[in-house]
């Protein structure tokens, strides 16, 4: 049983500098359909069990993106340097790609950056990704550059406050990369063929379920009355919450054979212990009430999740459709994940100036992160 502790969302000294989202990219690799994956890889690796076959085509995802098609060419048997050498050949120009839409999105030329942060816990090289973006797309030599590494799937939300909090001090245009290429980290145990269900582990028929690669770019710029207009989004506030007594129950372990997830199914109560909390905690600092956010952009981390956050937090089925489509069409990207979900969110709803969006995201620690946005136009 897991122990109930009272756990306090980190208190901050006031509200996040308010800073804009001004133009978003992202950039995929091919796609493959969910049913062909199992069909043509996990089916016959599992001796196609039915029990899997069931999990796996009822994880909420239709189709996917991945550099790595298992049907095609299997990794499982790789060490971790060939994958990482593999992240740095593929996720190259994917991140270009993004970086240059966002840029393009934006209005913006490279030359006026003045921060490139990259969010990733797929891979790792030194120099990384950061450097070969910033030869490639024209950064300029004083462009500082940061790194936020290892922190799974709600990397994206610190890492925006963290971007967004340079574009205000330092009056300067930031740019944030989300590269996550998931597809690297097939594992080769996924069960024993032919056995029964307690033979499959199934934390990591989940996380192969889920997963899929993406990058995804947004460019941040200092807030002012020029910058308004549609779909743009200014950031308001970032709160945070975790839960170290369940830390277990969501991790991402480096291994000599590439990085391996666990993924409790227990995951979901914690998080419906925390989310009002939090969510309520970030409205109620900044003179919000939750019944009159316009728009949820829910990190999808798996169909049970999305389930558990409209409930705790009363939300219509309609609230999360933009989550349940991004998991649905890429599947769980990791940190690229939420930034794909708001630039759906923002396209396809008309939100008026002043109106609100919360954007939720979870990963290991347990941990919980919350941001308010508001609509300039």
């Amino acid at each position: 049983m897991l122990a109930r502790v009272a756990v306090t969302p980190s208190p901050t000294p006031g509200p996040v500098p308010p800073a804009v989202i001004t133009g978003s990219a992202q950039a995929f690799p091919p796609v493959v359909s969910q049913l062909d994956l199992w069909d043509g890889y996990f089916g016959p690796l599992l001796g196609g069990d039915r029990w899997a076959r069931r999990v796996f085509l009822h994880a909420g995802v239709e189709r996917r993106h991945c550099v790595i098609d298992p049907r095609y060419e299997d990794v499982s048997g790789w060490s971790t340097a060939a994958r990482m050498r593999r992240y740095a050949d593929e996720g190259a120009a994917l991140a270009k790609a993004a970086v240059a839409g966002a840029l393009d999105d934006a209005g913006v030329g490279a030359d006026r950056v003045g921060l490139l942060a990259v969010a990733s816990c797929t891979g790792y090289a030194a120099p990384g990704i950061d450097v070969r973006l910033a030869g490639d797309l024209g950064f300029g030599p004083g462009t500082q550059r940061l790194l936020v590494g290892h922190m799974g799937c709600h990397a994206a939300i610190p890492a925006l406050g963290a971007v967004a909090d340079h574009a205000r001090a330092r009056g300067s245009v930031a740019v944030l990369l989300c590269l996550e290429l998931t597809s690297l980290h097939l594992q080769a145990d996924l069960g024993r063929p032919g056995e029964r269900p307690g033979a499959v582990d199934l934390d990591q028929l989940v996380s192969h379920a889920l997963f899929g690669d993406a990058a995804a770019a947004v460019v941040v710029e200092p807030a002012g009355a020029a910058l308004a207009g549609p779909g743009r989004l200014r950031l308001v506030d970032v709160a945070a919450c975790s839960d170290p007594a369940t830390a277990g129950l969501m991790t991402w372990e480096l291994t000599d054979a590439g990085f391996r997830m666990t993924l409790s199914r227990q995951v979901p109560d914690v998080l419906a212990r925390h989310v009002a909390g939090l969510v309520d905690l970030l409205c109620q600092r900044n003179g919000r009430d939750r019944e009159e956010i316009a728009g949820w952009a829910v990190h999808p981390g798996g169909p049970r999740v999305l389930d558990v956050v409209a409930d705790r937090l009363g939300l219509p089925a309609e609230a999360l459709a933009d989550s349940r489509g991004v998991l649905a069409e890429h599947g769980n990207c990791s940190s690229a994940t939420i930034l794909v979900v708001l630039d759906r969110l923002t396209r396809d709803r008309c939100l008026r100036a002043g109106q609100a969006v919360v954007a939720l995201a979870f990963g290991p620690g347990l941990t919980l992160y919350a941001a308010l946005l508001e609509a300039t136009a």
